[in-house]
């Protein structure tokens, strides 16, 4: 029994000297020297620990994430939140290749990448504008929404099948679900990290939630009936909150068991032109990012929901209409109606990238990463062509006709494989893979 004991208290030691590692290192890299030096002088732990940026942030919202799936097991499904586990959802694949180092190479003239080839095929019409997409973070579905009010859900693996030269199965209907709840047109979606919810905020003040493990449901389960125009949403990785972006200056944070609305205390002056157009969490929930229509970028701590760093006019006087981060939480790459790309430095507001040679000044465009942030993807307007940029280099590599009739107004890429999604103003919905 003592021994037992011993061994009881020996792992138990281990592990808070483990946590203090983390808490330190946490505290440290988040410029909290203070804070980690009065940690470190308390528990004993070298102020100069190493760990991984946001480790602990990641190790959290991963306890959190089995703890909801536990508490939720073998509930029935007409609770808040069905797994879906018939359906294999959130179990998300390992990426093709780790994400790229934007600060570890300072030469790079003439190291650019190819991109390399994409077919693509047209999925499916809305009745009018397709004005938004988003992939699961597993890769196995996206959803687009639309003017006339409309979702649809596709199936990655019935898209794939439909592409083939020679199905023998006969015609694959790729659309799996198509939902039919909003009143006004809807301007972004996102996915529940783990269960098989799906959200959308629309121009009708409202962010509805549907379940899509249920072949049936045409209707949202649960609606957060907002005060303003919902233009951009974003679920915490943990899926127990998620932020909108409206027309007011300052992202509402809902918890999604209680739907209690919270506003950071500790917000910047913004003026009257201030609406979010984009919000997006980073991979951990530590941060979030807004776009602006006041041209302005600016990060919020994911906790205090204080602004820790405000860009100012970081497209000029334009709109800025997209953000997003990268995936060490380093860097956001940002798009404006200025034309401009741009990637910033998290820790100093600086700008350390700018990705030129795209016309983009009439639509909410967006610009966004490969899965393995080697390339950067986004629009040109006059020219109706997607534009492809080294993402290190920031050479253009490739420009390719959208294949739309009129500009596309949303570009997409999966966080899984080399595909991604383009949403028209010709109501279509294209979808777009490497060549094999």
């Amino acid at each position: 029994m003592e021994g037992n004991n011993l061994e009881k208290i020996l792992q138990e030691g281990n592990l808070f000297r483990q946590l203090n590692c983390l808490i330190v290192a946490h505290l440290r890299h988040h410029n909290l020297t203070q804070a980690a030096r009065a940690v470190a002088s308390a528990t004993m732990t070298p102020l100069d620990v190493e760990a991984p940026p946001n480790k602990l942030l990641e190790l959290v919202a991963k306890g959190l994430a089995v703890e909801k799936d536990e508490t939720l097991r073998g509930v029935p499904s007409s609770t808040l939140f069905d797994l879906g586990t018939a359906l294999g959802y959130g179990l998300n694949p390992d990426p093709r290749v780790s994400s790229v180092d934007f600060s570890a190479v300072q030469d790079t003239k003439g190291s650019s990448k190819s991109f390399p080839k994409h077919e693509t095929r047209h999925l499916s019409e809305h009745k009018n504008i397709a004005r938004c997409a988003r992939f699961s973070p597993d890769g196995r579905f996206v959803a687009t929404g639309s003017a006339d009010t409309s979702i649809k859900l596709f199936e990655i693996s019935k898209i794939k099948q439909m592409m083939l030269p020679d199905s023998k199965e006969g015609p694959v209907r790729p659309v799996i679900r198509t939902f039919y709840d909003h009143v006004q047109p809807i301007n972004d979606l996102d996915f529940h990290p783990q269960s098989t919810v799906l959200i959308s905020g629309a121009k009708d003040n409202t962010i509805k939630f549907f379940d899509f493990s249920k072949a049936t449901a045409k209707r949202a389960f649960r609606v957060i009936q907002d005060t303003h125009n919902v233009r951009s949403v974003s679920f915490h990785p943990s899926g127990d909150f998620l932020l909108a972006g409206t027309d007011h200056p300052i992202a509402h944070l809902y918890d999604v068991n209680t739907f209690q609305c919270y506003l950071s205390a500790n917000s910047p002056e913004i003026g009257v032109n201030g609406a979010i157009n984009q919000v997006r969490y980073s991979s951990t929930g530590g941060m979030y990012v807004t776009a602006s229509k006041d041209g302005a970028i600016r990060l919020w701590d994911g906790v205090s929901a204080s602004c820790v760093r405000a860009i100012a006019g970081a497209h000029r006087t334009a709109e800025a209409t997209s953000a997003c981060f990268t995936k060490d939480q380093r860097f956001v790459l940002s798009c404006g109606k200025d034309s401009a790309v741009k990637l910033w430095e998290i820790g100093t507001g600086r700008l350390v990238k700018q990705y030129l040679g795209a016309t983009h000044t009439q639509l909410r465009c967006q610009a966004v990463f490969n899965d393995t942030e080697e390339f950067v993807l986004s629009i040109d307007e006059p020219s109706n062509e997607i534009v492809i940029w080294d993402a290190l280099t920031a050479d253009k590599v490739a420009k390719w006709p959208s294949n739309h009739i009129g500009v596309p107004r949303w570009i997409e890429h999966s966080p899984t494989e080399a595909a991604f999604i383009s949403c028209g103003t010709d109501r279509s919905v294209r979808f777009w893979k490497e060549n094999l």
